[in-house]
């Protein structure tokens, strides 16, 4: 793939090559890393992995996991490979379709499964096929969400992220099959409606479903221009690449 530029996250600790007219991943990516619990020596797959943000992030912030990446455009998993060598994060990128994967993906199963699936359903598709594929919705939410389960271990737990206005294809998609389910709502501001949702659940589990206090991404009431005002808590999951997992821990 040509035509690249390379982004920093987390601060700049890792760089990430990215396409200049194609899809590239942002905040949204390394939020849903920061949501995975996964400990060392476990394993987790990405469906949808595209150049490797959120995948990465995850293996430069745990050390010691089994990475692997499922991602169906063949230029995007190659820079994936790519942007995994040059951050020295080890990761197996395989090229395949979450909707028919690859014999070997099969045979697998996984401790983790993160995925940040398209989020737009309709309307005019980007001209560059590549960001085309990755926003909008070819293969239906819920094969997402059944692809994911059939790749974890029972007791695996699944993240991902996806538009507010999804959460009920998600947790219908989730339903006899996955529990203790987590709802975490992302808001811009303080007082906006969530815009997106990071959703975790445990296959097999029958805990209740829990929904909880918003992450807050802004400190300031409305958009400032250019001036960059995340809140304290977006600024050490941004920045610092810190964790959001605490937020998930039950409350006595």
């Amino acid at each position: 793939m040509s035509n690249l530029r390379t982004d920093g996250f987390l601060g700049g600790r890792l760089q990430i090559a990215q396409p200049l007219r194609g899809y590239r991943a942002g905040a949204d990516a390394v939020m849903l890393a920061a949501a995975c619990p996964a400990k060392p020596g476990q394993s987790v797959l990405e469906l949808g992995c595209g150049a490797g943000v959120a995948i990465l992030s995850l293996g430069w912030r745990v050390p010691d996991l089994r990475l692997t990446g499922l991602e169906k455009q063949a230029d995007y998993a190659d820079l994936a490979r790519q942007n995994a060598a040059a951050n020295g994060i080890p990761c197996d990128v395989v090229t395949g379709d979450i909707a028919a994967p690859p014999p070997r993906m099969k045979a697998e199963s996984f401790d983790h499964l993160i995925a940040n699936p398209p989020y737009f359903r309709d309307g005019t598709a980007a001209p560059d096929p590549g960001r085309a594929q990755a926003r909008q919705e070819q293969t239906p939410l819920p094969v997402w969400v059944d692809a994911g389960l059939r790749r974890l271990r029972p007791g695996g737990v699944l993240t991902l992220i996806q538009r507010a206005d999804r959460l009920d294809v998600l947790i219908a998609s989730l339903h006899d099959r996955a529990g203790d389910i987590c709802v975490l709502p992302i808001a811009a501001r303080t007082g906006k409606e969530a815009g997106r949702v990071i959703v975790t659940a445990r296959k097999a589990a029958r805990g209740p479903l829990r929904l909880l206090a918003p992450f807050i991404m802004h400190e300031m009431p409305s958009h400032q221009g250019d001036k960059e005002d995340l809140t304290p808590a977006a600024t050490a999951v941004l920045r610092e690449g810190q964790p959001i997992t605490g937020l998930f821990a039950k409350v006595s």
